[in-house]
């Protein structure tokens, strides 16, 4: 009878002679949100008690029935016929619940030698290293059909845009690899800050550690950790590598809002680069006619709403002492916020570019005008002798010739471009169209088919 009375009661209600309010119940609960923990709690719980029995702090048989009862919660809380209760405050408690109702007092073992502290450092850090993975694998799918699409439109021409004026023509590919290389540094922020997510905190307890014989390189062996907390109040109280997780996200979402915005651009009427399917588009309520691009406008608008949920963890831990603060409880919501967040943008914009199209009679059309060769006149006089700034107001002068006579570039005979430089010959020809342009930009990165696609085989050829 006293075995159930105690279970009745909350597991830290020893200290306490009053009853928690309700509203304080509902108030400090987390169980709405930490219950994603659930899988990670458990593991985590199965690695302690494995290690508590090798040390000898429990029985063997003890730590068998522990794990066995764990076990028996995971299928249920799987097969979606275990309850979890706001009363219990959160994941830890109802897991912990649970396995003493299921398995009796022994069941009380479990928590030897930890905190609730610990424990949720531990469960947020599994959930995280797991997330990051699952993230930098969608990164990578969508670097392949960057790769992919670059690979099968080497002859687009585009314009380049500087303050999105009409600057140089370059390939369409070497503008989509540019994204490439967004997401490769992005990758790789997400795989540095998984080596400061991939740390073990348990076994540092609330703050001070424990006095108990534990083993927690041994834990760290069976949970993958690759390390080991050095200092058990820093264990407790750190949530940097969420703030730096977050900021990765932030990075990421940057670029793909940028490109979100690029894209929006591209298929507005007064672009017409790009045309978007079908099904990642929708209509208008009022007008027949509209075909919105509102994925590309979603994913630019909850780029925001990722920022916001860094400055929401960095703002609520910068006035924190040591060790944990439960302010800490508020890391939860935002952080799975991102993470569910960055994936589903990652995947919906990896589906559509897979079935965009791209017209390259407009893109070739947009680079015919804006005088996008003039650099080009400019190094071929740099060519003939000329010092750069001369030859940068010779160009010049040629442009605003060509504005007041209406003519483009390659519109002009040799007779019109030799009144503004004797240095011009006939060989300028092989200089000032578009496609000439391009072929020579022969610098190392450069727009040239010859770079563009040296770097497509260098990115095929990675590991």
């Amino acid at each position: 009878m006293k075995f159930y009375l105690t279970l009745m009661k909350k597991l830290w209600s020893g200290r306490f002679r009053e009853k928690t309010e309700k509203i304080v119940d509902d108030f400090t609960s987390s169980i709405s949100f930490d219950v994603r923990l659930w899988k990670y709690d458990i593991e985590g719980s199965i690695a302690h008690v494995s290690m508590l029995a090798k040390q000898k702090i429990i029985p063997a048989k003890d730590a068998k029935l522990i794990t066995k009862g764990l076990m028996d919660i995971s299928e249920e809380i799987e097969s979606g016929t275990f309850r979890f209760r706001d009363d219990l405050e959160d994941v830890h408690m109802n897991i912990e619940h649970a396995l003493i109702k299921k398995i009796g007092p022994v069941g009380g073992m479990l928590h030897t030698a930890r905190s609730r502290n610990d424990q949720v450092a531990l469960d947020t850090r599994l959930y995280l290293r797991d997330e990051t993975g699952e993230i930098m694998k969608l990164i990578k799918a969508f670097q392949r059909v960057l790769v992919s699409l670059a690979g099968k439109h080497v002859e687009i021409v585009m314009p380049g845009y500087t303050h999105l004026q009409r600057a140089q023509p370059v390939l369409l590919s070497h503008h989509l690899l540019a994204y490439y290389e967004m997401l490769e540094r992005d990758r790789e922020r997400f795989a540095d800050c998984l080596k400061r997510i991939n740390v073990l905190p348990l076994g540092s307890a609330a703050l001070a550690g424990t006095s108990f014989p534990i083993d927690r390189k041994y834990v760290a062996r069976l949970l993958k950790f690759p390390a080991v907390s050095e200092n058990s109040i820093d264990s407790v109280s750190d949530r940097d590598f969420v703030a730096e997780f977050m900021s990765a996200s932030s990075l990421l979402m940057l670029h793909l809002s940028r490109l979100s915005e690029e894209f929006i651009l591209w298929n507005s009427e007064e672009f017409g680069f790009v045309h978007l399917p079908d099904a990642f588009t929708t209509g208008s309520s009022i007008m027949p006619q509209k075909k919105n691009p509102d994925i590309l406008e979603m994913v630019r608008g909850k780029t925001g709403r990722v920022y916001g949920n860094l400055i929401s963890i960095l703002s609520m831990m910068k006035g924190l002492p040591l060790a944990y603060n439960r302010d800490m409880q508020e890391d939860k919501e935002p952080m799975f916020d991102t993470v569910d967040t960055v994936k589903s943008c990652l995947d919906v914009l990896c589906q559509m570019m897979k079935k965009m199209r791209f017209d390259r009679e407009k893109m070739k059309e947009a680079t015919i005008a804006g005088f996008l060769t003039a650099t080009d006149i400019a190094e071929y006089l740099v060519k003939k002798g000329m010092p750069f700034r001369e030859a940068h107001e010779v160009t010049g002068n040629i442009v605003s010739y060509c504005i007041d006579k209406g003519k483009t570039l390659e519109n002009l005979d040799i007779q019109e471009l030799k009144r503004h430089s004797e240095r011009i010959t006939s060989d300028i020809s092989e200089h000032i169209t578009v496609g000439a342009s391009i072929r020579g930009k022969t610098s190392f990165a450069g727009t040239s088919p010859k770079q563009v696609l040296a770097r497509i085989k260098r990115i095929r050829n990675k590991k």
